[in-house]
């Protein structure tokens, strides 16, 4: 299983950007997947999950900017950002697993076994 994120980049307050996640190895239609985003000093946190089902949730930080998605021909999460403020800069990785409460709240970062390298968003 590999998972490679892109779409990172700087961008100034109150703009967009969406990132993805190719994975291979795997059908992304079977797994849990999150985006998880980690700021300097701080814990790594959840913010968008999709489950196998697609059912999706946001940590309230994200609700309302942020949209996960999947694409299963292309076998890629999205991760549709907008309205973005200076508190979304962070690290971003996406990550997947079987977990059953694929939830926001109930799945943390040590319930996944595949990460990608991650990619940075910077708001200004």
């Amino acid at each position: 299983v590999q998972l490679v994120e892109s779409g990172g980049g700087s961008v100034q307050a109150g703009g967009s950007l969406r990132l993805s996640c190719v994975a291979t190895g795997y059908n992304i239609s079977v797994y849990c997947m999150v985006w998880f985003r980690q700021a300097p000093g701080k814990e790594r946190e959840g913010v968008a999950f999709i489950d196998s089902e697609s059912d999706t949730s946001y940590a309230d930080s994200v609700t309302g900017r942020f949209a996960i998605s999947k694409d299963y021909a292309e076998n890629t999460l999205y991760l549709q950002m907008n309205t973005l403020k200076p508190e979304d800069t962070a690290m971003y990785y996406c990550a997947a697993d079987f977990v059953s409460d694929c939830v926001v709240g109930w799945a943390r970062a040590g319930d996944f076994s595949y990460w990608g390298q991650g990619t940075q968003v910077t708001v200004s």
